[in-house]
């Protein structure tokens, strides 16, 4: 019965579609009361939430392998909180989401980026924990974004986050690659003193971040930021002989490298994930330009042919050969909820806005979209 905070965000949002919603109906009642439930997670003097919580005992604990939360599973509920408030006029969820992006927006920054892990001891991110917009960091500065846009551009301090963040981004972590000059984004280790040219998949979250900013207002230089970063992601699937990208890629930094792309053996895999093409829709979304639509139809293609198998798709263990993909018997469900999503959209036959408008709707970092509201 123990559950991530994360896991169970995306239940709520239904309920608040005008369209569909119905007072207190099924859906309503079952994320109220899963609401509920998650709430003695938060009950830390910070109001930093532990990681898991058993749904039956309502006892909150950290997971077994680590005592700290991630920064991003604290900071990757408050579009869903709000939403659950704005929807039952209930503020404890909204304020328990708020209270820890407040909270974070007091501690010491390098430069607006954050370290990965956080005590709910103590408040206080983790020393020497790696800087990294993949794993365990990625969708904080996502969310910093969402949820000014979510609250209709109101609360100042998550606009001046998010700017500094990407500043941030620039100077530390911004990198090219050789011998092609590929722009990428690395991560900091030991605390933000040693550059690895390395990149998650889950970094292509953000070029599509970028480009939803410029919509609202942010600077225009972002926009040419995220060109140049959907066009390394795309490449790390095109360069591959299955046309399918790597779960990590490492970069070459000398300028007289053979190759600007290193993809390990034990980081071959491809787990059918969404942000590349999560990107390339909002990429297509902003700009018009319909090299993103090309790009995305090559990589569905290259699912079909290596990934589909007689009841879905399967993950695979290796892209770098056609011959030996090694199926892995597994889809993730982001596959059908986030991948497939973000493919239908990007073809829909409703122009190049498709059928939802975003300057009404936001979407969270599980593909759900939730109503912009005007506070």
């Amino acid at each position: 019965m123990s559950t991530s905070l994360k896991q169970p965000s995306g239940l709520w949002e239904d309920c608040c579609q005008p369209i569909i919603y119905l007072e207190m109906s099924f859906f309503l009642e079952k994320a109220l009361d899963l609401g509920n439930r998650l709430m003695p997670a938060f009950n830390t003097a910070w109001g930093v939430p532990w990681a898991d919580i058993n749904l039956n005992t309502l006892k909150p604990h950290p997971p077994s392998w680590n005592s700290d939360s991630t920064t991003s599973e604290v900071t990757t509920i408050q579009l869903e909180l709000r939403d659950l408030t704005r929807c039952t006029g209930i503020n404890t969820f909204e304020n328990a989401g708020a209270k820890v992006s407040e909270h974070i927006h007091t501690l010491q920054k390098k430069d607006g980026l954050v370290p990965i892990f956080i005590s709910p001891m103590n408040g206080e991110f983790r020393k020497h924990s790696t800087i990294t917009l993949g794993a365990r960091g990625d969708s904080y500065y996502e969310y910093l974004l969402k949820q000014w846009i979510q609250t209709g551009m109101t609360v100042d301090y998550l606009k001046e986050d998010y700017i500094d963040s990407v500043s941030g981004m620039v100077k530390h972590l911004f990198k090219r690659s050789g011998p092609s000059g590929y722009l990428f984004v690395g991560e900091l280790a030991s605390g933000g003193s040693d550059f690895r040219p390395k990149m998650d998949h889950l970094v292509c979250f953000l070029p599509g971040t970028l480009a939803l900013g410029t919509l609202f207002g942010m600077p225009q230089e972002h926009l040419r930021l995220a060109e140049e970063l959907i066009h390394t992601c795309y490449k790390t699937y095109a360069i591959q002989p299955t046309g399918l990208a790597p779960e990590i890629t490492h970069f070459n930094l000398q300028k007289d490298a053979d190759s600007d792309f290193v993809v390990k053996s034990n980081d071959a895999h491809n787990l059918l994930r969404p942000e590349t093409i999560e990107g390339l829709w909002y990429m297509y979304y902003v700009t018009k330009n319909t090299t993103y639509q090309d790009w995305a139809w090559e990589i569905f293609q290259a699912f079909e042919k290596y990934t589909k198998v007689a009841h879905g798709y399967t993950s695979i263990g290796n892209v770098k050969s056609t011959t030996q993909t090694k199926p892995l018997d597994k889809m993730e469900s982001f596959f059908l909820g986030e991948t497939l999503k973000y493919l239908y959209l990007i073809f829909a036959d409703n122009g190049v806005e498709g059928p939802l408008d975003l300057n009404k709707f936001v979407f969270n970092t599980e593909a759900h979209p939730l109503p912009i509201y005007n506070s």
